[in-house]
This record gives structure tokens, C-alpha cells and sequence, in this order.
């Protein structure tokens, strides 16, 4: 069974009433409120897409029905979809989301456990890239700082950090602990380089371009002993997933509301400023 890697470019997403409305009916009450409480439409946006993510995942993939379910959260935050004793046959899925910058993305893989993670590679605020690295410098390891340093110019350099921090940072979401080997490969669409992160025999983390500016990277763990068997009795490792970009209408495909209509919440939301000065002069 496949895995999932799903992206919804939520920073030119500008919702109409009825589609931000309609978003709002979808995700449980819990849920719209914390979305309401951002300050920024950037931040409502991205929380937004992520739980639309979530449910679409549960339905398409689990087969429950849009209404038919809740969402819970971890002692960390982290929502799951508690297993009950009705649901015995139901496939058990992991999944994680990350937004940040103009995406949210989701990766799910059935029967082991998996981390995403998504940066956008931006100026650091009120200094340079160089006084940026010397703040960050206990962040990486000499080598990985070799590494970066040799890039090219200071954007160029400032990418390559990302590109390190992303996998790094999608790791601590896996709990897997990694030997960086980088390598790059030629996609079918666009150039992307790829590092891919060995744990033991396992196929680890794989980190890619969504656009030119938005660097996104999957950690796998250990696939369940109860699932590799199933697929072949044996683990073999397939390529690295591709994330599909879905469009709003993808999101809410299988949708049914689950709460009334809230016309204040739209007003709410029209009213707020789409980011901080400082985001909103950067894009």
C-alpha cells in the first residue's frame, strides 16, 4: 500500500466567503476556534489547510466518512485518530503535517511511522546571512557547515541551510537519528537535489523542492513487522514519493459539514492583516 505526500500552497490561496466558510463547517468546532484565534490570516490559512489535510487523508485512505470520526491531540499537540474497537480492520496510518512559508504539506505511510517537515528559504530579519550563520553556528557540525559555506553566494549558502535544517528538523519529528548522506537526482518535472538519510537498512529521510524557494523532506521509520509482511515478507524500500499539489477543491472533495453556518467568522477572518510588516515585505 502507498503512502500519501500531499501540498496545498496556502500563501496564494485568497478564500472567498464561501470558500472559507464552507472550510470552517468541515473541521470540528475545537478546531475552528483555535484557527480563529491567530492574529494573521497567513497563520488561519495554514492551520486551516492542515486539518482540511488531515480529513481528507482519514476518508480517502481509512474510509470513514467525513462526519463519521474525531480528530484528537497528543499530550504534544500532535493530532491522531484514536483507534477504537469498532474500527479492528481499519489500516492503521501515520501521518504529519508541517506548514511553514506558502505551504502545508501532509505525509502519511500505512503501518509505520513517518515526519514532514516544510521551510521556505527567507533573509533572515534585521541581519545579514552571515550574521545569521554566526548566531546558528551551534546548530550544525563542522562538516555540515562546510558544507553550506561552499555553496556559492550568500543566497546560495542561506538554501543549503535550509536544506540541512529542513531534514533536521523533520528527523525530531520521526524520532529517528540519522547519517546524512546527500545526493542528488534529476525528477521528471524539475531539478531537484535530494539528501537521503540512512538510519540502520532503512530508507530514512528524502528532502526535495516544491518550488525554487520551499525546501520539503519525509522521514520513515521502521515499517511495522505486521505490514512489511503483508506487502512481501520482506522490507524493500520503493523511491521516494512525489507530493501532489492539491487545489482547494481537492481538499474538500469528500467534505460534509459538520457545523452550522458562522457569517461572523468570515468578518473575523476579512478583517485580519495577512502577515507581520516584515513577512509581507519579504514575499
Amino acid at each position: 500500500m502507498d503512502g500519501v505526500r500531499w501540498a496545498f500552497r496556502c500563501g496564494s490561496w485568497v478564500p472567498t466567503r464561501s470558500e472559507w466558510t464552507l472550510a470552517a463547517r468541515c473541521v470540528q468546532l475545537e478546531e475552528k476556534e483555535r484557527i480563529g484565534q491567530f492574529v494573521f490570516a497567513k497563520d488561519s490559512k495554514s492551520a486551516m489547510a492542515g486539518r482540511l489535510l488531515i480529513r481528507k487523508l482519514v476518508c480517502e485512505k481509512m474510509g470513514f466518512a467525513w462526519d463519521g470520526f474525531r480528530l484528537e491531540r497528543t499530550a504534544r499537540g500532535k493530532p491522531f485518530l484514536p483507534r477504537t474497537s469498532s474500527t479492528p480492520s481499519v489500516p492503521h496510518w501515520n501521518f504529519n503535517v508541517s506548514h511553514q512559508g506558502d505551504y502545508a504539506v501532509l505525509a502519511a505511510e500505512p503501518g509505520r511511522q513517518v515526519g514532514v517537515d516544510v521551510m521556505k528559504t527567507s533573509r533572515p530579519g534585521s541581519s545579514s546571512i552571515q550574521e545569521f550563520f554566526r548566531i546558528m553556528n551551534r546548530q550544525f557540525t563542522d562538516l555540515e557547515w562546510t558544507n553550506i559555506r561552499k555553496a556559492g553566494t550568500d543566497w546560495d549558502q542561506l538554501d543549503m541551510f535550509y536544506r540541512h535544517w529542513v531534514t533536521i528538523a523533520t528527523a525530531a519529528s520521526c524520532s529517528i537519528i540519522i547519517i546524512i548522506i546527500i545526493t542528488s537526482r534529476q525528477c521528471a518535472h524539475t531539478h531537484t537535489h535530494t539528501h537521503t538519510h540512512t538510519h540502520t537498512s532503512y530508507k530514512p529521510i528524502t528532502e526535495s523542492l516544491l518550488d525554487k524557494d520551499h525546501h520539503v523532506a519525509v522521514a520513515l521509520g521502521k515499517p511495522d513487522i505486521s505490514t512489511s509482511e503483508a506487502d512481501s515478507g520482506t522490507v524493500c524500500e520503493a523511491p521516494p514519493l512525489s507530493f501532489t499539489l492539491l487545489s482547494f477543491s481537492d481538499l474538500v472533495s469528500k467534505a460534509t459539514p459538520l457545523l452550522e453556518e458562522d457569517p461572523a467568522y468570515w468578518e473575523r477572518f476579512q478583517s485580519k492583516k495577512e502577515a507581520p510588516s516584515r513577512q509581507s515585505e519579504q514575499q
